[in-house]
């Protein structure tokens, strides 16, 4: 009987692809993957160790594990990703249940690492970052018509508060024809939807062609029969050239959607972030991107609470939110990492002000989007269909402004026509709850 193996994988998109690679090769291996990793002999649980929210779950997750490797149900506990990574030897040590650590650079190995662990191995091993491979065949994860394309590996932008470069290493970009093989073969398998991701898309080829690539790389995608949507996250607000701009503008397949993570808008917070940039700057960018591309959805990610950030500063945050109307905005408490130069930096505030300017923040675009959503009733929108909610008895879906995971849902009747994943159908929206979308398919 086959070696059962399940995975759970926490965290970003990117650490999502790492985990598909794995499950590849564990498949090709001969053993039978389990999608409850609940009812598995071997359990990979792939971290996620970002932020403290992020760690903390993937400990919990793990001791979850631990509870049924206890009772007997499951045989071993393998710990991969991020929080492997960075922290090594002392999650062995916190979680000494557990029956083998490896490091990013191991993760080729991961079927040795299976074999080790059922012949009684404890393995602990952390190989260099870079041999993470950039490429390879993945067993996906996702719903079937959507994938995510990672077009680079690790960051040089080294903010402050992130530890991301320690983590993942430098920037390393996937050779464009490595990755127009790999997209083309999932199209091939009936994807619609490629979503480019990386710690930093717009850097895209720099280290590889001496100059951004990612119009380029974009471009030829598009090229691609039977992809309908290329989506864009992760872009760096320095890297977005009118280049960029032009193409998004001009190829009909790339949604006119940008992940513009920002973090803030005060000069003075930003340089202490190691970030360029001010208000001035990011004002014109965003007027430029809107001009550029009309009707473009904008979503950023934001941070309250860096260290020194002054009621003024915060203010001017806040105005600045309820000024420019983000389409999709998160905005989260400042973590402070460990080994992170943030960390060191005076006059640290305390969490419940932290975590109070963020809840003012998302409180401002809850009424942005309400404003946005409300606008929206009584149109009609292309939707692609995700699945069937039995307690609305509904389906529900996203529109080309939203991305899968972080965005809002478009719920809507079908006047009993069966609709199958993938599917797009137009919408003509009724009603709207919170930051999700009502609606029924207009025939």
């Amino acid at each position: 009987m086959s070696l059962k193996v399940g995975m759970v994988s926490l965290g970003c998109s990117k650490n999502q692809v790492d985990a598909e690679r794995m499950l590849y090769k564990i498949e090709k291996a001969g053993y039978k993957l389990i999608a409850d990793a609940a009812l598995a002999d071997v359990v990979i649980v792939n971290t996620c160790g970002f932020i403290e929210s992020a760690k903390q779950e993937a400990i919990d997750t793990i001791f979850e594990f631990v509870a049924l490797k206890n009772e007997g149900r499951i045989k071993k506990i393998i710990i991969t990703g991020c929080l492997a990574e960075r922290y090594r030897e002392e999650v062995a040590s916190l979680i000494p249940e557990s029956d083998a650590v490896i490091g990013i650079g191991c993760n080729e190995d991961i079927v040795s690492v299976i074999e080790r662990v059922m012949k009684g191995e404890n393995v602990q091993e952390f190989d260099d970052k870079t041999k993470l491979a950039l490429a390879g065949e993945r067993v996906q994860t996702t719903l079937s018509f959507f994938a995510y394309l990672k077009i680079a590996e690790g960051c040089d932008n080294c903010c402050s508060y992130c530890a991301i470069p320690s983590i993942r290493g430098k920037f390393r970009s996937v050779p464009m024809a490595e990755l127009i093989d790999e997209a083309e073969k999932m199209v091939h398998n009936g994807v619609r939807e490629l979503i480019i991701i990386a710690q930093d898309t717009t850097r895209y080829g720099e280290d590889l062609y001496g100059k951004l690539m990612l119009p380029e790389l974009l471009t030829k995608l598009c090229e691609i029969d039977g992809l309908k949507w290329i989506r864009l996250l992760y872009c760096y607000p320095d890297r977005v050239t009118d280049e960029l701009l032009d193409v998004m503008a001009r190829e009909e397949k790339i949604v006119k959607y940008m992940d513009l993570p920002i973090q803030h808008c005060d000069g003075e917070i930003l340089k202490k972030m190691h970030r360029r940039g001010n208000e001035d700057s990011l004002r014109a960018l965003i007027a430029k991107i809107r001009e550029k591309v009309p009707g473009i959805t904008l979503r950023t990610t934001l941070i309250t609470g860096f260290p020194g950030e002054t009621e003024e500063q915060f203010g001017r945050l806040a105005e600045f939110v309820k000024d420019i109307e983000f389409d999709r905005l998160g905005c989260f408490a400042f973590s402070a990492e460990e080994g992170t130069p943030a960390e060191k930096l005076p006059d640290q505030l305390d969490e419940e002000t932290k975590q109070h300017r963020a809840d003012i923040i998302m409180e401002q675009q809850m009424i942005i989007n309400t404003k946005k959503n409300n606008e929206l009733i009584g149109k009609t929108i292309e939707v692609v269909t995700e699945g069937f909610d039995r307690y609305g008895e509904c389906y529900f879906g996203r529109s080309a402004a939203d991305a899968p995971e972080i965005d809002g849902k478009i719920f809507f009747s079908s006047s009993g026509k069966r609709q199958v994943p993938g599917k797009f159908v137009n919408v003509k929206i009724t009603d709207m709850v919170d930051y999700d979308l009502i609606g029924e398919i207009d025939e």
